[in-house]
């Protein structure tokens, strides 16, 4: 019986663990809107790999854990950010500038 319990102990472990690493998945997008005395900023998700769709996406706004990484980004720039959700609020915990993507013309 202990060693039943010992596994259900473990499987609980890594499904927690689990949960929160895809809590933590990095995404990317577009920042339509910086609102920097509240630390919200607005993204709209870019599917990987889409060069030029429009999707139609809906845009979503989530605070910024550290207000200091919205000098670094622009309405219109692409990023790549993690987000947490706590109790309902998602905050971002990474966000980084993505590397603007050129068209390379072959003949």
């Amino acid at each position: 019986m202990k060693i039943a319990g010992m596994i259900l102990a473990a499987t609980a472990a890594l499904s927690i663990a689990g949960t929160s690493a895809l809590a933590q998945q990095t995404r990317t997008g577009m920042v339509t809107r910086i609102d920097r005395i509240s630390n919200t900023i607005t993204i709209k998700d870019v599917p990987e790999g889409t060069v030029g769709a429009n999707t139609g996406a809906a845009a979503e706004e989530f605070k910024v854990q550290d207000g200091a990484r919205l000098n670094a980004v622009h309405a219109g720039d692409r990023v790549s950010f993690a987000v947490s959700d706590s109790a309902g609020t998602k905050t971002i915990t990474k966000l980084d500038r993505a590397e603007a993507v050129t068209k390379i013309d072959k003949k």
